[in-house]
């Protein structure tokens, strides 16, 4: 198995599970790579402590430098409050550690996972594309099936950890996984992946120009008249220009018929820390106490 990554120190994620164990031991050998193994711990399970010694055990043994944190999520906490707060750890890791990006072990099946699990979402045309490579973080394993990883691990004999937590189908990634995906046939499988292949071209396209058109505030006057599934469009591409992205359908109903009908002075919130304020010849996006 072969992956592009080109010289330099990364922070590399590893949680101790076959996709970040089988990376970790292709990258630790690549040329002119330097590597700071991360593992941060949600402190969802009663257990993981035993992820981070295992993780911590693997990266003594190949004379790597090893960086965790550990946070009181809870087995309440939601996906995106986790993810939030492992790309937070894993950007400080890169930050202290003078790394040029993070490297994360996501792979062909996440891409359909996250795909499916963000058009049920609503999250629009960039959620079916969101998880790529850019922004300071490198995904080499996006074209390889995590079949092809546990058969790497299992051919070089690695050991790794299983989280319990992948198989709690009360997490809709785990229920994407493990009830939607199972039943689609393999060419199903290439027909999405061809599709979102595409949809990233047309989405590069559309960001190019969205870019011209989208400012600090938006003119009230030009947003009315777009057609509602645009205006739902603009205010998503909005709100990432401005790095707010935890949103889903319901918000951006509620933002966009706000921005058309709303009251001049209404102010509306959108997620923790973000509000949109209805002018009357434009909508901007403020920042709220914590």
């Amino acid at each position: 198995m072969k992956i592009q990554v080109e010289p330099g120190k990364y922070v590399l994620a590893v949680s101790g599970g076959v996709d970040s164990v089988a990376l970790l031991d292709l990258l630790r050998l690549h040329p002119g790579v330097k590597l700071i193994v991360a593992h941060f711990d949600h402190g969802i399970r009663l257990d993981s402590q035993a992820d981070r010694i295992f993780v911590q055990q693997l990266a003594k043994r190949h004379n790597l430098p090893f960086v965790y944190d550990t946070a009181r999520l809870g087995p309440s906490a939601s996906e995106a409050a986790a993810r939030k707060a492992r790309y937070e750890f894993l950007r400080r890791t890169k930050t202290a550690g003078g790394a040029q990006a993070i490297i994360t072990a996501h792979h062909q099946d996440d891409v359909l996972e996250t795909a499916v699990i963000n058009l049920l979402r609503g999250t629009g045309r960039k959620g079916l594309t969101s998880l790529t490579s850019g922004e300071g973080i490198i995904r080499p394993l996006l074209d390889v099936p995590k079949s092809e990883l546990i058969d790497y691990a299992q051919r070089h004999r690695l050991k790794w950890h299983e989280d319990t937590t992948n198989n709690d189908t009360n997490y809709l990634r785990n229920r994407v996984r493990h009830v939607v995906l199972p039943s689609w046939s393999v060419h199903d499988k290439r027909q999405l992946l061809d599709i979102l292949a595409r949809m990233r071209q047309v989405n590069a396209r559309l960001d190019h120009l969205l870019d011209d058109s989208l400012e600090p505030q938006l003119r009230r006057d030009w947003f009315v008249l777009l057609p509602h599934n645009v205006a739902k469009e603009t205010i998503a591409s909005w709100l990432r220009s401005r790095d707010i992205r935890d949103f889903d359908r319901n918000t951006l109903e509620r933002l966009v018929v706000a921005g058309k009908i709303s009251e001049p002075g209404k102010t509306i919130d959108i997620v923790k820390g973000h509000s949109m304020f209805v002018g009357r010849d434009h909508l901007a996006l403020h920042a709220t106490e914590r």
